[in-house]
Parts: C-alpha cells; structure tokens; sequence
C-alpha cells in the first residue's frame, strides 16, 4: 500500500513539474523569442507610455475619435455588491449581454446607439457599431464601420474626408491568408495614428 502511496506522488510530482512549470515556462519563453510584442500583451505606446493593447477595445468619446463597438461587459456595483454595473471593456469580466434579439432593453439600446450616430436611411449602419461582441472587449470594427464616422472625425478636427478616410484605408487589415477572418480595422491603432498625424 505504502510502495502503490509512494509511485502515486511521484508521478503527481513529476506530471506537475512537467506540465504545471516547465511546459509553460517553454512555452513563453518560446513566444517571447517568436513574438515578443504578443507575448507581452500586443500593447501600444504613445510618447513612450503605454495606452492600451491592440487586443482589447477602449472607449473613445469625443468626435474626434473613432468609436469601437458597444461592450457589455459589467464590474461590481461599489455601491451594492449584489448588483453590476457597466463596465466597456472590462477585460477582468469578458463576456456578452446574453440579451436575445427579441429583449426590449437590447431593441431599445441599438435604437439610442442609432439615433446617436445620426445616420440617413440611406446609409445603414453596420451592425457591428450597434452590437456588442461575444467578448465585449473586440478591439476591431469592420471598414463599414469606420467609413461612417470618416466626416463626423474630419469634421471635429477640421480635417478633409479625403485625407481621414486614407488613413483608415492605411489601417484596413485583411482577411487572415486572404480567405480566414473578414477585413478589419483596430479602433485604438486607427486613433493612435490620427493624433500622431494631426495633433491639435
């Protein structure tokens, strides 16, 4: 019984070390050697300060900036610990609203968030400006989506559409090896560069 207690823990011990230490230490040692900037959390810098990761969206209000998609994200209500609170982007409570397309609250919220972007019936809006995503931390919105705030940023920057929508052209990705993925644009990189372009 001791000899079958004794073979148990060491393999126990063994199977830790192997898998719970040294597997991920080569593993991150592998992608920092590989993919330093992955590895580190893909973040972003602006005069030598990190403002944010290209993984995870921000929220951005003012209409000199390009807006990212809704999140649904929440945190603890610090006023009552039994309820939430929105949270855009909360990275520590990724997740969706759960709402089906027949909630009230969800039909009543994408028509705030439509009626906010003043579009014409002629120009629908995508859905991605109006929904939220599984996560609720996509950093990304689709080139739809950015060609529709080209004139509100011009206009609040004083700048041409012409030349806000080439740097949105710029910022297009596309599809992952050209068929994975649909086109998009990542919301924080897109506004980095617009202020390294056209500080005000």
């Amino acid at each position: 019984m001791l000899r079958l207690l004794r073979a148990s823990l060491v393999i126990l011990l063994l199977m830790t070390l192997l898998t719970g230490i040294a597997y991920p230490l080569a593993m991150t040692g592998l992608a920092h050697l590989a993919w330093p900037g992955r590895a580190n959390g893909s973040l972003l810098a602006r005069d030598g300060k990190v403002v944010g990761s290209a993984l995870i969206g921000q929220t951005f209000a003012s209409d000199r900036y390009f807006h990212g998609r809704p999140s649904a994200t929440t945190d603890a209500d610090p006023n009552d610990a039994t309820k939430t609170v929105a949270a855009p982007y909360n990275a520590a409570s990724s997740g969706g609203s759960n709402l089906a397309p027949t909630s009230k609250a969800l039909v009543d919220r994408v028509k705030e968030d439509v009626a906010k972007l003043g579009s014409s019936p002629s120009a629908p809006v995508p859905a991605d400006l109006v929904t939220t995503s599984a996560s609720g931390l996509d950093p990304d919105i689709s080139p739809a989506s950015a060609a529709l705030q080209v004139a509100r940023v011009a206009k609040a920057r004083g700048l041409s559409e012409v030349e806000i929508g080439r740097l949105v052209a710029q910022h297009t990705e596309g599809r992952v090896f050209g068929v994975l993925g649909e086109p998009r644009v990542n919301v924080l990189q897109l506004n980095l560069a617009l202020d390294a372009q056209h500080r005000q």
